[in-house]
């Protein structure tokens, strides 16, 4: 572990920025898991073999500079955009391919990294027009990314690139220029709102633990992730894993807390991956340890990968299983910052509240105040999938409507049909309906409505949707998930499922509908933990906007949605040719399969939202 002072540091800084500005020849291909997942580190290795081949000069990090052509080849973070990928931008010609199959390589460095050509054929192609480069694409040019600045458009993996656009300099200015109060203070005057799901503002749970008088501190981050169609924070672990760790030490130096943890799903390996090398990077710089940059404080961070139970999302579930023991939530109080990771005062944010951490500290708290509402600044990241022509995932300010996300970033629904409902915040989270679609999403307004931003899941529904077997396939999922702790959740999950699907089979009555009123009622009012208390929401929205489609299966015994059953969705082996794109396409993970192999569908997993039946090029996906 280096030794690194502060003038050192801005030393590194300044060569870091001189070696980015001398860059002129980049090319990045997306590294990103549903990139790679589609074949992009093949695109990889065959530009990099190639161009030697050719006698071109290869750079794979910015301390290693080229001469007179040479290149930069980059893996970079996730675009949003998977839908399109593999994806390759080059630079100075300011263009994006995507699509890009390895036998497109050889053409890309002829025309393209040689001859300075753009190939229209590569280039993307939707909703009428053609663009050159992602910032003229709609779905891209409509976000304004805040969190997501640097994914897709720098290294992933190379912490001095990160330096070079200045990072960890805002963990410089907290150590010497500021008080852990006063960062405290920077926090509740941005606004910033836990971006999990509670929404508690930031800057009081840190002023909390900053209070707290105890020998050892911890910081702990939640990258755990276990809502259906949600990737948020995948993204952020895996194209910038530095702000994630430099946000968490920033938290360090304003609580004392001197040791962090990150909570990592296991179904997450590349995040996992670029997080322990980023952290040995910045160990091995100085930047994390022991005295860093000489002033005295120490922080040392640590990586934790979970099991993926969905209950080890909510606090105390989630340091429970980082102590090695059963991921089950407590009884509260105490609280977490009273008494969190081994009953010490503990700091417990998401990740991406903590990659909104340095910017606030470089740029101040007016600055993201301003952006977003007034109860919910800053910008919220989202998961856009479901029946939408452009799925993927996204960063706008807080307050953009649904209609927005949908229709202009989102391109509408797909196949041109009608907009029906939204389910925002995964199982913990509601239905909104075309009602809501100019209404501004943020912490307060989603709450009145009885529905919740959560860490940022929206699954949209077309016309042909039949909302009661979402509000089953959610329940289904919950009860799954349940931990078993306490009766309400154990238990009554567990009645409210068996009604849903007696309903769903044309088999349930009038009676059903109150007792899933009763049982919601009661659930909410005296589950243990908040993950319980919010499971019946899907349920109750749907009950509530769309009561007529429950009747339909209640009184007629039929449903014009999925004719007295639920659809099953099913792959032809026949007609399977493996190319990827429905798996891709599927906002649940319901499909696997390898690159030329018969993909399968989990029927368990799939809420039958037809995104991989419109996106099969072959015709291989059938209702039945």
């Amino acid at each position: 572990m280096a030794e690194l002072t502060r003038t050192e540091f801005q030393a590194l800084r300044a060569e870091a920025e001189q070696l980015l500005a001398r860059q002129k020849r980049q090319v990045l291909v997306c590294g990103g898991t549903a990139c790679i997942a589609s074949g992009a580190m093949k695109v990889y290795d065959y530009l990099k073999a190639e161009c030697e081949k050719r006698g071109i000069q290869i750079s794979v990090d910015l301390k290693h500079e080229t001469e007179g052509d040479g290149i930069h080849l980059k893996k970079s973070g996730c675009h949003g955009f998977c839908e399109i990928g593999p994806l390759v931008s080059i630079q100075p010609q300011n263009v994006l391919y995507t699509h890009v199959k390895v036998e497109d390589c050889d053409e890309i460095i002829e025309k393209t990294i040689i001859g300075g050509e753009i190939i229209d054929r590569l280039l993307y192609k939707g909703q009428g027009m053609t663009c050159l480069n992602r910032d003229e694409i709609p779905f891209c040019k409509n976000q304004t990314r805040v969190v997501l600045r640097n994914s897709g458009l720098t290294d992933a993996e190379d912490m001095l690139e990160y330096i070079a656009k200045g990072g960890y300099s805002a963990l410089e200015k907290a150590l010497f220029e500021m008080t852990g109060e006063e960062i405290c203070k920077t926090m509740t005057d941005s606004g910033l709102r836990g971006r999990g799901g509670g929404g508690f503002p930031t800057g009081r749970k840190w002023e909390s633990v900053r209070r707290n008088v105890a020998d050892v501190k911890y910081v702990v981050c939640n990258g755990d992730e276990g809502d259906p169609g949600a990737f948020m924070d995948q993204g952020i672990m895996e194209g910038s894993p530095h702000s994630v760790i430099e946000g968490m030490a920033i938290a360090g130096v304003a609580t004392d807390a001197t040791e962090g943890y990150i909570y990592v799903r296991a179904e997450y390996p590349l995040a996992v991956q670029r997080l322990k090398a980023a952290i040995a990077k910045a160990e091995e710089a100085g930047l994390l340890g022991d005295n860093i940059m000489g002033s005295g404080f120490s922080f040392h961070l640590h990586v934790n990968r979970g099991a993926g139970a969905f209950v080890c999302g909510e606090g105390s579930a989630l340091t429970a299983s980082i102590e090695g023991k059963r991921g089950m939530p407590r009884v509260k109080p105490p609280r977490t910052v009273d008494q969190g990771l081994w009953a010490k005062p503990t700091v417990l944010n998401n990740v991406e509240t903590y990659a909104n951490v340095p910017l606030i500290v470089l740029n101040g708290a007016e600055w993201f105040s301003n952006i977003g509402t007034e109860s919910s600044s800053g910008t919220k990241v989202f998961a856009l999938t479901g029946n939408v022509v452009n799925t993927g995932l996204i960063e706008v300010p807080m307050g953009t409507t649904l209609r927005e996300v949908i229709f202009n970033i989102g391109g509408g629904i797909k196949d041109g049909k009608k907009f029906k409902a939204v389910q925002i915040g995964g199982p913990s989270g509601g239905c909104l309906t075309e009602e809501h679609l100019d209404m501004p999403m943020d912490f307060d307004s989603l709450k009145k409505v009885g529905a919740m931003i959560g860490s940022g899941g929206l699954v949209v529904m077309d016309e042909d949707t039949c909302m009661v077997e979402v509000a089953r396939f959610f329940m289904n999922f919950t009860q799954n998930e349940s931990c078993g702790k306490c009766v309400p959740c154990r238990e009554g999950t567990r009645r409210m499922l068996e009604i849903l699907e007696r309903i769903v089979k044309n088999e349930g009555t009038l009676e059903d509908l109150d007792m899933l009123e009763e049982l919601s009622a009661t659930i909410t009012e005296t589950a243990l933990c908040g993950l319980g208390q919010s499971a019946c929401k899907p349920v109750i929205s749907t009950l509530k906007h769309f009561r007529n489609e429950y009747l339909a299966h209640v009184v007629d015994k039929h449903c014009p949605h999925c004719n007295g059953s639920p659809k099953v969705l099913k792959i032809d082996p026949d007609k399977c040719k493996g190319c990827t794109k429905c798996k891709r396409n599927c906002p649940m993970d319901a499909i696997t399969g390898e690159v030329k192999q018969v993909h399968v569908i989990d029927t368990e997993k799939c809420i039958k939202c037809g995104a991989c039946v419109s996106g099969c090029p072959f015709g291989a996906i059938q209702e039945v």
